[in-house]
């Protein structure tokens, strides 16, 4: 285990360390930590409680609104992303030939053969005025002018359900692949029918899988600032575009010791979901991911 350990100290405890002590610091000239000149400043800014004005600075109604809002997309995001991949996943475990089941596997994970920035790009060139769907609902007269697709919400959750869909369909999948045929049969034999069968059923079953991929979709929406940057402009700020730009910025943009105390606690909340999904699946005697 000591490659595995080395590996976790060097590149995720040891930055996030890092980033902790960052956070207490006082913010200098440029947006940088201020260093102390000797012990006894250190303690003063201790005793004064001034350390945690950064965590305090977060709670204000700006930051707080920011990370509602990237909590709530999150969640909406792994909502869409459970409704679009459930039925893919089905079809692909339960329904598709056995010999088609590798090739439909193989489009799923497609998208990730391509850069994600490059695959963000085509949204903007489908969804901007000119793009393709505001075309063709002109061209069949849907519409007389073009629909506001880019640069708000709407066009951050395309990018983030599109990004994030793989990371849901194949957990999905292997939850679903290992069904007994039989108890499907049985349930539809008693009287359950399709939907009873599916609630019944098929739903408990899977849902290893449906919270596998959840954690796993959630998370990374969360943080995400790269499809909100491209995709949302400055109407879509959500908690990664903060902390990016105060690490980005200079002057009064950048505050390095502020954006280290939002990246942690979003780094605490993180950790707290993986905990929460790694006891929930011990208690059910499963592996965790």
């Amino acid at each position: 285990m000591s490659p595995v350990w080395l590996t976790l100290g060097g590149l995720f405890v040891l930055p996030l360390l890092g980033i902790f002590v960052l956070s207490f610091a006082r913010t200098g000239e440029l947006g940088f930590a201020e260093p102390f000149e000797d012990a006894g400043q250190l303690w003063r800014h201790v005793g004064s409680g001034d350390f945690i004005d950064h965590y305090a600075r977060s709670f204000e109604r700006g930051p707080l609104r920011i990370l509602l809002r990237s909590i709530w997309i999150a969640a909406l995001t792994t909502l869409l992303c459970v409704l679009v991949a459930y039925p893919v996943a089905y079809y692909i475990a339960v329904r598709a030939p056995a010999r088609f089941r590798s090739l439909l596997l193989m489009l799923a994970i497609l998208p990730f053969w391509t850069s994600f920035v490059i695959r963000t790009y085509a949204w903007m060139v489908i969804l901007r005025p000119e793009g393709l769907i505001n075309t063709l609902l002109m061209k069949l007269g849907v519409v007389s002018e073009p629909l506001p697709l880019l640069y708000n919400e709407l066009a951050v959750l395309f990018g983030l359900v599109y990004g994030e869909l793989p990371f849901m369909i194949l957990p999905l999948y292997a939850s679903l692949e290992k069904l007994d045929r039989s108890l499907l049969e049985a349930s539809n034999d008693l009287g359950a029918g399709g939907w009873g069968t599916f609630w019944s059923v098929t739903l408990p079953l899977s849902m290893p899988g449906l919270v596998a991929g959840s954690v796993l979709v959630f998370i990374p929406s969360v943080g995400q600032f790269v499809v909100s940057d491209m995709l949302g402009g400055s109407r879509s700020l959500l908690i990664g575009n903060l902390i990016q730009s105060q690490f980005a910025g200079h002057g009064t943009v950048g505050d390095r010791p502020f954006g280290a105390a939002l990246a942690f606690q979003l780094s605490a909340v993180v950790l707290l979901i993986v905990w929460m999904y790694a006891s929930w699946a011990k208690r059910r005697g499963e592996q965790v991911m």
